[in-house]
């Protein structure tokens, strides 16, 4: 496979390059080690694809996890509480989960709600999602998955890996694509999501 397209929002791709280039080449191995057609082993149902063998996100999720693990890649998860007081929250937010628990409970938050995010694969502050999802699933990754895990310092830089369009026509319906996910944090404006990123388009 290859990178077709890239966007970088608030300097993303100068970050990795400057401070972690040979992650970003590892990154760049990676895609190119994966030969998509080995992957269109679903059969579509749908009545304009009915028949047709398209591309399996189940299977290219498995490809993508076995290379990014072989290369030392792992998950991460920041583990958090929930306050609905801003400036406890803000107060709050890069601290260690126990702590946060202590800190909210002694300032009045009775009983703290626990919650977590995951990320696929982190290497050196560096957060990488591979994603053929749904819309919503990005939506999710770029403007609160990788946001929370910047705000409580466990990353630097989010990286969203996602198909072009190009490629999302070889897949069933509803898979979310580059262009559409790019402009929709490109009409958000220029810091918004304030968090450093680069989203890569790829394809066969």
């Amino acid at each position: 496979m290859k990178i077709a397209q890239k966007f970088s929002h608030l300097n993303g791709e100068e970050y990795l390059i400057v401070h972690h280039n040979d992650l970003y080449q590892e990154i760049k191995d990676t895609i190119a080690s994966i030969s998509a057609d080995k992957f269109r082993t679903k059969f579509s149902k749908e009545i304009r694809k009915k028949g047709h063998a398209i591309l399996s996100p189940i299977e290219l999720n498995k490809e993508f996890n076995f290379r990014f693990h072989e290369k030392g890649w792992s998950e991460s998860r920041y583990n958090y509480y929930i306050t609905l007081n801003r400036e406890l929250m803000e107060k709050s937010v890069s601290m260690p989960a126990k702590e946060q628990k202590e800190f909210l409970i002694s300032n009045g938050e009775d009983k703290p709600i626990y919650s977590y995010n995951q990320t696929d694969f982190v290497k050196d502050k560096i957060a990488v999602e591979v994603q053929f999802g749904k819309y919503a699933f990005v939506a999710f990754d770029l403007f609160v998955k990788h946001m929370l895990f910047y705000t409580g310092g466990v990353v630097n830089l989010g990286i969203e890996i996602l198909p072009t369009k190009a490629m999302q026509k070889q897949m069933s319906s509803g898979v979310a694509y580059y262009e559409g996910e790019v402009y929709n944090v490109m009409r958000q404006g220029r810091s918004s999501p304030p968090v450093p990123l680069l989203i890569l388009g790829i394809e066969p």
